[in-house]
């Protein structure tokens, strides 16, 4: 049975220090490039029937470096919006506001996850009426894409936050017995990266 297969862009300056990156558009890192080129290992002996693409450069240049050929470029699956928190790290941001957190709250000047969740149903939904064809990609971020994997099994947005997900990891939606279910997740042939510190409340 065909597949939705999650692939986060590798590392950027930014996604390696933690700070929230959704409309500044960064270049990968040179271990950012490493790690896309590793992604076409991971998904070796697999075809897609279509690849869908956040716009931003970090994106395309992962799908690229992956070996995948885009088939079109999708403004729903950019990055959350952070609006006034762009560029901080959640530690600065609870710095201001100690009970702050992205799946619950969403960002002022920005998203709330109520928007970026109807952005990402609506992937979807593009992406199941093309699962008849073979297995779809979809190329983009972090928050964005745990947004995807919990409204693919019922949950609202903030079920996203249960859903760590590391750079140039491969995640797979399907059906169990005709359910949406998680397949895999969060796999790449790179070992862990070490937790973040703790904090008041992770994102």
């Amino acid at each position: 049975m065909a597949e939705i297969i999650l692939i986060r862009h590798g590392e950027t300056t930014w996604s390696a220090s933690h700070r929230h990156t959704s409309y500044t558009d960064l270049e990968l890192t040179p271990d950012g490039e490493r790690q896309a080129r590793e992604v076409a290992t991971e998904l070796a002996g697999r075809s897609f029937a279509a690849v869908l693409s956040s716009p931003r450069r970090r994106a395309l240049r992962t799908a690229e470096l992956a070996q995948l050929h885009v088939t079109e470029v999708d403004e729903d699956l950019s990055e959350w919006n952070y609006g006034e928190y762009e560029g901080l790290t959640s530690d600065e941001i609870r710095q201001k506001r100690p009970d702050w957190l992205l799946w619950t709250d969403g960002c002022p000047g920005g998203e709330s996850p109520e928007q970026v969740g109807d952005r990402l149903d609506r992937v979807l939904a593009r992406a199941t009426a093309l699962l008849d064809t073979g297995d779809v990609a979809l190329v983009a971020h972090g928050h964005s894409l745990r947004v995807a994997g919990a409204r693919w099994i019922g949950l609202p947005p903030s079920g996203g936050g249960r859903l760590r997900l590391d750079t140039a990891t491969v995640s797979a939606l399907g059906y169990e017995h005709g359910r949406p279910v998680i397949l895999r997740w969060n796999s790449s042939g790179r070992p862990a990266a070490p937790a973040a510190a703790p904090s008041p409340a992770p994102n």
